[in-house]
């Protein structure tokens, strides 16, 4: 490379030109704090080094020294560029250790160092030599000289040109960063509750813009019409912690209220030497300030990011308020401010996720009769008394224990199983509790479930509690009861079949057989029993016994019960056409059914719809239905009497009837159950029920009829005993429409003969 030309060489228009170029306002620090602009030489010639160095040396560029980093050849600025930072401009020989060695040097700053910031100036000695103008545009090379070229002023110009457009770039991606920052730190802001941690998150967020630790405090000033000079502290941080939760006067630290008031009374930020001021316009008389120490002043780039933060966080500091109120309105429970059923099934998420799981236990805790003591002593008395329950389960339990509320009289208490067991749960309810001056006995029954031995979510679990709980009730009321895996089984196994049934039950899957009922005495059929029978596709039947109660406790025999009817009736119907005119039908009806309110009309539309005779339809219900409310089931029999339709009391014996009560029902027939059929000829005293039976429906003008008769010395003992009619596998099993109506023919032939 030629010596580099001397200031005394330059002509006039270099001299103006070197002039023009430094006529520029100060620049801010480098985004780094470093007040140089670091330019990098690669060259392998050690004089190019030593005259670049010569030539750019004692010159400032946008008011800075420049600071030289020197590579000897490509694979040292390979290295090198791993750790240097702050590289502004890089001027690369092309030809090296290779011809082409500085454009292979380019590819892997750009695309495995990702240093896309700093600009590239090529150099070659070699006349005639250049790149690819492919290269040029795929690399964002900044410019392409010959050493030659490079006079001091074109190369100061240059090098000139390329740190501008560095420090450009440079404020872009910072500006850019920023305000993601932002973005990220208003979307933090927002996920915290309450306004002291909003309040300390902010000034957290604020230090990682700044790039420097959180030194400082926010406050809030209650009357901004300077009636008074009280600053509350919601948040502080660092150096300024022991400022927390106290009033800011000018004797607790008159430099940091100082700068406060100054900020309140000019209304926009105030940035210092070594700390910054920021003010957060606020709603509904608050204004908000905050104080933070820094290490250096911001930049300008810094001020404007702070001047969007604070716009931002204004907003969110004048709602958080809101945000918490709705918070709490969604989380806790408005009554007694305890978690709700959405903010508990957060915590047991986050206990299941942890190690406290090994040795914490749930427990629903419902009160006992609450309903009575709420109706009896009104809902403003039962309020107060669940708030005493709520306070004394959280103060008595320990703190480290949740309870919640998470339903009308549940609560809900989780934590480890040494606190949360039935002996100190329900030891809480031996005290009365005292309410407006009046004592009150509540009794408690629990449903538990060992978090070590739940598999699932914490809704899961709560299901499981709540499953337990329904076990403890159905056994007996101020107990408790462990949800176990094999209840877990049976309970899915039970959703499983009950989807099935939905399905089967839209699938024709489902079908209706008849078992006759037979006179003793001529051995001829008087009636038939409709059953109802599942088989899946796989030719599997799935026994009564298994989906009938599904199907009660998930409310599908209301369709299912409506549907065996109406087919029932028609095949009564069909019957009667084929000429078997005293033909009785029997319907089985659960108590899920029969006490849907609709259950008259069901029964009505299916009668008109079918044209069945109503006086040869009978409908069978349990005893245990017929005990049960007794005035409501009179009116509902008398009402289905009206229709001419007949009642039977099916399963008789199995229950405890009421004699008295039972001459008050409208009920046709008893039904004895098969077990005391069957125990007939299993002991002297086998027949001693269902004699007693017998005579019970001939002394209230009742028919009877057995069911479950399996042999002829069973059928012989009934007629001895004066049963007129039977049904069991003796006589026929259970057969499909087709199939009766040809066993029906059949029989009337056989008669004939």
């Amino acid at each position: 490379m030629p010596p580099p030309v001397t200031p005394l060489e330059q002509s006039k228009d270099d001299q103006d030109d070197l002039v023009f170029l430094e006529e520029h306002p100060a620049a801010p620090a480098a985004p780094g704090g470093r007040n140089v602009w670091r330019v990098m030489i690669i060259d392998d010639d050690e004089d190019v080094h030593s005259t670049t160095t010569f030539a750019l040396g004692n010159l400032d560029m946008q008011h800075r020294p420049l600071e030289f980093v020197h590579a000897y050849s490509a694979g040292q600025a390979r290295e090198m560029l791993k750790h240097e930072a702050e590289i502004a401009v890089i001027l690369l020989d092309v030809v090296m250790e290779q011809d082409d060695a500085g454009l292979h040097l380019v590819r892997y700053i750009r695309e495995t160092l990702k240093l896309h910031d700093v600009r590239i100036i090529l150099r070659t000695g070699q006349p005639g030599y250049a790149p690819e103008i492919d290269a040029i545009r795929d690399f964002d090379i900044n410019d392409y000289k010959t050493k030659s070229e490079l006079t001091r002023i074109k190369l100061f110009t240059t090098v000139t040109a390329a740190i501008r457009s560095y420090e450009q770039i440079r404020k872009i991606n910072d500006s850019r960063r920023g305000l993601n920052q932002i973005v990220h730190a208003s979307t933090q802001l927002m996920a915290l509750h309450g306004v002291q941690n909003f309040a300390a998150g902010v000034l957290a967020q604020i230090g990682d813009l700044l790039g420097c630790e959180a030194n400082g405090v926010l406050c809030v000033q209650e009357c901004p019409d300077d009636s008074c000079h009280e600053l509350m502290v919601m948040a502080s941080a660092g150096t300024f912690r022991h400022l927390s939760n106290i009033t800011l006067t000018v004797r607790e630290d008159q430099r940091i209220h100082e700068a406060l008031e100054l900020a309140l009374a000019q209304r926009r930020n105030i940035y210092g030497p070594d700390y910054i001021t920021l003010y957060f316009a606020g709603k509904a008389s608050r204004d908000f300030v905050g104080f933070l120490e820094v290490k250096r002043a911001p930049t300008e780039i810094d001020e404007r990011l702070l001047e969007v933060f604070c716009s931002n966080v204004a907003v969110g500091l004048d709602n958080v308020e809101l945000v918490t109120h709705l918070h709490n309105a969604a989380f806790y429970d408005q009554l007694s401010k305890l978690p709700n059923r959405t903010r508990l099934v957060e915590i047991l998420d986050a206990t299941l996720a942890g190690p406290a799981r090994d040795e914490a236990t749930l427990s629903l805790v419902d009160l006992d009769h609450f309903a009575e003591t709420n109706d009896a002593l009104g809902h403003q008395f039962g309020d107060l008394l669940l708030v005493a329950v709520a306070g004394r389960l959280q103060t008595e339990l320990g703190e480290r224990v949740t309870v919640a509320r998470i339903g009308g009289d549940i609560f809900c208490v989780l934590g480890d199983s040494a606190q949360v067991n039935p002996g100190n749960i329900l030891a809480l309810f031996q005290r009365a509790f005292s309410i407006d001056g009046q004592d009150v006995q509540l009794s408690a029954t629990l449903g538990l479930v060992r978090l070590n031995e739940h598999e699932g979510s914490g809704a899961d679990a709560l299901k499981d509690a709540d499953i337990a709980l329904k076990r403890a009730k159905s056994q007996q009321r101020a107990g408790h009861f462990y949800f176990s895996r094999s209840m877990g089984v049976e309970i899915r196994e039970r959703v499983r079949m009950m989807h099935a049934l939905r399905t089967a039950f839209g699938q024709n899957q489902l079908f209706v057989v008849y078992q006759p009922q037979i006179d003793l005495v001529t051995r001829r059929p008087v009636g038939a029993e409709a059953l109802l029978r599942w088989q899946t596709p796989d030719g599997k039947f799935i026994s009564p016994d298994r989906f009938i109660p599904i199907a009660e406790y998930s409310g599908l025999i209301i369709d299912l019960g409506e549907w065996v009817m109406r087919t029932a009736c028609r095949e009564l119907v069909d019957l009667r056409k084929a000429g078997h005119h005293d033909f009785m039908m029997s319907i089985n009806v659960s108590q899920v059914q029969f006490r849907h309110p609709l259950f008259l009309d069901m029964l009505k539309r299916a009668l008109e719809d079918t044209g069945a005779p109503p006086q040869n339809i009978e409908l069978e219900i349990t005893e245990s239905m017929a005990m049960e409310e007794p005035d409501l089931l009179i009116k509902m029999l008398g009402q289905i009497k009206q229709t001419g339709v007949s009642i039977a009391i099916d399963d008789f014996g199995t229950g405890f009837s009421s004699l008295s009560y039972l001459q008050r029902l409208q009920i046709d027939r008893l039904k004895i159950d098969r077990a005391f059929v069957t125990e007939i000829t299993g002991s002297a005293r086998g027949s001693s029920i269902a004699e007693m039976v017998i005579q019970l429906g001939r002394n209230l003008g009742l028919a009877v009829i057995a069911e479950g008769v399996e042999d002829e010395r069973q059928a012989q003992i009934l007629q001895a005993l004066g049963c007129p009619l039977a049904q069991g596998f003796l006589f026929a099993r259970p057969m499909t429409a087709a199939a009766l109506d040809g066993w029906l023919s059949n029989d009337a032939l056989e008669g004939a003969a």
